[in-house]
Order: structure tokens, then C-alpha cells, then sequence
């Protein structure tokens, strides 16, 4: 029974890993054309309605899958089927007075959120987003009730279903209102309508998902009786309380950091209001590019900690360690060039992606490039703490970065002379202290732990050859293409599209020239064994 129950838990990990990274790429796809459609202005009012919707969010359903999840799986797993049924029933009540509740609060105090991100402009959209923490919490307990009989299907069809929504409806509703000449708040305010709609459509097709893994359930005689509500929610609330507040944390952060940055930029640095959204929104633009790398990191981050935890519980130490290594110079492998790539091209990226903004936004997607690998080694250090029993001190690292990130932004926004040049800055110290310490915990507690040395110097000296090359043909694009192709888009997108194609193609030789990568990485991959006997990888 082992086999079929291991093969059954990592399908479903590989169902939710494809699922993050699917829903990321997605959602760059959509804020591309969106934040063009807003212009600088109205990208700044779009993140900053989502800061605090996510913040509520994760507030009311970031445990709730997880407890659900492994709560009705023991009950399964005791043969207690009556007390499964009853955490989902506890869990759909008090979770639904939650959101509503968390609805409520987003509704009724939109103006003082508002005025404490130092937006007043986003009050509309934050109540048109507040159902959608309604939806969400009810959605978050039907997830976690299928995940409980290990069947993540629902959980990625809902995931899907929601990013495809905020695509097709959210650019609708924006081209629509732009269309009608409504100012940029408005328009923000009806482009994320689609995070609401997509949840929404999400209910009725999750409850027909969960009903048919209900169906499929075996049915038993031996019926048990249930615990009583209060004991059944004050297990819930056990379980799903300590996750809730490790993933609100950078929310949090977040949350605070916004809202510091916006207040520097006016009284530190001294921009007008106005100046002030323009400012914010272009960086918010970086950072879409800036969250891209880490879509193709989550998977792997995923997919090494059932692995790691079964190797180190079966005491193969050495298999522990070899596949740390793997995932760690995998990570480096796609987190160095998507690094490097956004540092050496920002320039030309922000003129093809977001013509017409303002001109710090290259200088801004610079720096964040280099902070995005560092976001990337955080999620794969993070995976591997969690496989070896080592969570809590993931979690410490977590408030430290943020304490980094609010203070050097403190500085540095409020200095004329830097003003919104500070704020990546701020992200990649964040970032940068996070990923440090998470090592340092590793090197100090893992007996197996990976060496650093040989992971990252052959995938950096590969990285930095074909940043350099994309540089000098993206150069000589401008000066010697260009004048034949115009000025326009047309010859900047020909010329990034150049620089961008000779800089994978010298990067996949360098790496196998180099021996950066092994067929243990490669097997880490999807179809990894098909792509090692296509490299003749040994």
C-alpha cells in the first residue's frame, strides 16, 4: 500500500506545482496589457488595492486548506468518516462568518484603508474587491476538503479558473471604462472586478468537484460519532492559527512598506500627490517583472520536500543531501540567467513591455532583477528547512528581512536625491538578509547540507558570459538595426528579441560545455529523464 499512497501524493504534488507555476505566468500575461491600459497612475492604485485585499486574504483562509487538508485526511485515516464530514461542516460555517466578517471590514472601513496606504483614490476598488474574501473563504474550505481525500484536481481547476477570469474580465472591464474616458482609479477599480468574478465562479464548480470526490469516497457501516462542534472548530482553529500567521507576515510587511514608501515620496522627498502615483506605479510595473523568475522556482520548491523528507526519515542521508544540492543548482541555473537577463536589459524590456513610462522604471527593474534571485534562493532554502523539520526557523528570517526592507526605505525613499530609486533597494537587502540566514540555519542544523561552492559558481560564471552577450547584441541591435527599422517598438522588439535569443541559446551550450548541470538536476525536472538522454547527460 505504500507505493500506490507515495505515487497518489506526489501526482498531487506535481498537479498543484504545474498548477503555481501556470497561474503565475498567467497572471504576468494579464498585468502586461493591463498596466498599459492603467498607465503609470493606475498600476500604483491596482497594487495598491491588492496589497490589501491579499493581506485580509490570507488572513482569513492562508491555514484553512492546510488544516482541513491533514485534519479530514487523520480522520480518513482512523476511520472516522462522520468526523471528516464534520470538520467540513464546522469549517464551511465558521470560515463563511469569517469572510463575511473580513467583507465587511474591507467594505465599510475602505476609506481608513485607504488613507493608511496613502491612496485615497482606491476606496471604490477595495469594495468592489471586498465579496471576493467572502468567496475566497469558502473556496479555501472546499479546497481543503478535497485535498483531504488527496485529490488536488479541484484545488487546480478553481486556481486556473480564477487567473483566467481576472484575464479575460478584468482587461475587459478596463478596456471598457478606458474607452469611456473614466479616470485611472476607476478604471483600476473595475480592472480587478475580475479577482471577484473569478472567485465567485469558483464556489459552484469546486462544490460540484467536492461532491463528486464525496461520491467516490468508500462508504462504511461502521459509523462513528463525531466530536462535538466546539471541540471539532478549536482543532481547526489549532491547526490552521500558527500557518495563518508565518504567510501574513510579508503581507504584512508588504502591506506597511507600501504605504511607508508612498508617505516618504511625499513628505520625505516632497512629490505632489500626483507625482507620487506616477512614481509608485512604475515601480509597481518593476515588480510585476520582478515576481516573474520565482513562477519557475515554486515547483521545484514543491517538489523537493516530500523527496528530502522521505530520504531523510528512511536515513539516506547521502540521497538527502545529493538531491539538496540538485535543487538548490537548479534554482540556480534558472534564477541566475532571469536575474541577470532583467538587470543587463531592463532598459530595453520596460521600452518593448511599458512604453510611455516614466523613466526611472529600467533603473527600478535593474536592481529588482538582481533582488529576484534572491527571492528564488529563498523559496528553495525554505522548502528545504520545511523537509527537514526546521519551519520555525525559516519563519524567523522572515520579520528580520522585513525589518531591513521597511528601514532601509525609510532612508533612502525619503532622500530627495534617491527618492523611489531606494525602494528596490529595500526589496533586494529584504530579500538578500532572508536567504543568508536561511542558509546560515541550514549550514548550523543540516548534517547533510548542501556545498554552496560547487551549486553556484559554475551557473554564475554561465549566467554572467551570456548577460554580457545579450548586452553587446542588444547594443549593436540599437546602433546598427534600429536606424533600418525605425525608432518605434517595431525595432526594439526586434532587437530584444535578438539579445534574448542568443543569449539562451549560448547559455544552454555554456552550461553543458561547463558541466553546470548534472542528469541528478535535470531528473528533478518533469520529463527529466527524457531531457538527460536527449543532452546524453551520464
Amino acid at each position: 500500500m505504500a507505493e500506490p499512497k507515495k505515487a497518489n501524493y506526489l501526482t498531487g504534488a506535481a498537479i498543484l506545482a504545474a498548477t503555481v507555476a501556470l497561474t503565475k505566468v498567467v497572471g504576468f500575461v494579464y498585468k502586461i496589457p493591463l498596466f498599459n491600459i492603467l498607465g503609470d497612475a493606475g498600476a500604483g492604485h491596482f497594487n495598491v488595492m491588492y496589497y490589501i485585499y491579499n493581506l485580509l486574504l490570507t488572513v482569513s483562509t492562508a491555514g484553512v486548506p492546510v488544516a482541513l487538508s491533514r485534519l479530514i485526511s487523520e480522520a480518513r485515516a482512523s476511520s472516522r468518516p462522520m468526523q471528516a464530514r464534520r470538520y467540513y461542516s464546522v469549517g464551511l460555517m465558521a470560515f463563511g462568518v469569517i469572510g463575511l466578517l473580513g467583507s465587511a471590514v474591507m467594505f465599510v472601513f475602505a476609506p481608513q484603508l485607504a488613507a493608511f496606504m496613502n491612496d485615497d483614490q482606491v476606496v471604490l476598488g477595495v469594495r468592489l474587491l471586498s465579496p471576493a474574501v467572502f468567496f475566497a473563504c469558502v473556496v479555501s474550505v472546499l479546497r481543503g476538503y478535497a485535498q483531504g481525500h488527496n485529490d488536488m484536481l479541484p484545488t487546480a481547476v478553481s486556481q486556473i479558473l480564477e487567473v483566467l477570469c481576472k484575464l479575460i474580465f478584468g482587461l475587459a472591464i478596463a478596456w471598457y471604462l478606458k474607452s469611456m474616458g473614466y479616470p485611472v482609479s476607476v478604471i483600476a477599480a473595475g480592472a480587478i472586478v475580475g479577482v471577484t468574478i473569478g472567485l465567485f465562479l469558483s464556489v459552484p464548480v469546486l462544490a460540484v468537484m467536492c461532491r463528486r470526490v464525496a461520491l467516490r469516497t468508500p462508504s462504511t457501516l461502521n459509523l462513528d460519532r463525531p466530536d462535538s462542534r466546539s471541540g471539532t472548530l478549536g482543532r481547526i482553529l489549532k491547526v490552521s492559527i500558527p500557518i495563518t500567521i508565518s504567510s501574513s507576515v510579508l503581507n504584512i510587511i508588504n502591506l506597511v512598506d507600501t504605504s511607508l514608501v508612498r508617505d516618504r515620496l511625499a513628505s520625505g522627498s516632497g512629490f505632489s500627490p500626483a507625482d507620487v502615483d506616477i512614481l509608485y506605479g512604475v515601480y509597481s510595473k518593476g515588480m510585476t517583472l520582478f515576481t516573474f523568475p520565482s513562477a519557475f522556482i515554486t515547483p521545484i520548491a514543491v517538489a523537493v520536500v516530500p523527496v528530502i523528507a522521505a530520504a531523510i526519515a528512511a536515513g539516506r542521508r547521502d540521497e538527502a543531501r545529493t538531491t539538496m544540492e540538485s535543487s538548490m543548482k537548479l534554482t540556480n541555473l534558472l534564477a541566475m540567467p532571469a536575474a541577470v537577463g532583467l538587470a543587463v536589459l531592463a532598459e530595453p524590456i520596460f521600452r518593448v513591455l511599458f512604453p510611455g513610462s516614466n523613466e526611472n522604471g529600467p533603473a527600478l527593474l535593474s536592481m529588482l532583477g538582481v533582488a529576484s534571485f534572491f527571492v528564488c534562493t529563498y523559496l528553495i532554502t525554505n522548502g528545504i528547512l520545511q523537509a527537514t523539520g526546521h519551519e520555525r526557523l525559516a519563519l524567523l528570517a522572515l520579520p528580520v528581512g522585513g525589518i531591513v526592507k521597511i528601514v532601509v526605505n525609510y532612508i533612502l525613499v525619503g532622500t530627495p536625491s534617491i527618492n523611489i530609486a531606494g525602494a528596490p533597494v529595500g526589496t533586494l537587502c529584504c530579500y538578500m538578509v532572508i536567504t543568508v540566514m536561511n542558509i546560515c540555519f541550514m549550514t548550523a542544523r543540516l548534517p547533510e547540507r548542501p556545498n554552496y561552492l560547487k551549486i553556484t559558481l559554475r551557473p554564475l560564471l554561465c549566467a554572467l558570459l551570456m548577460g554580457a552577450a545579450a548586452w553587446a547584441v542588444e547594443g549593436l541591435g540599437e546602433k546598427y538595426l534600429m536606424p533600418l527599422l525605425g525608432n518605434g517598438r517595431l525595432g526594439s522588439v526586434v532587437c530584444l528579441g535578438l539579445a534574448v535569443l542568443v543569449a539562451v541559446i549560448l547559455y544552454a551550450v555554456l552550461i553543458i560545455l561547463l558541466k553546470a548541470v548534472t542528469k541528478e538536476d535535470i531528473l528533478l525536472l518533469p520529463k527529466g529523464q527524457k531531457i538527460a538522454k536527449l543532452l546524453k547527460l551520464s
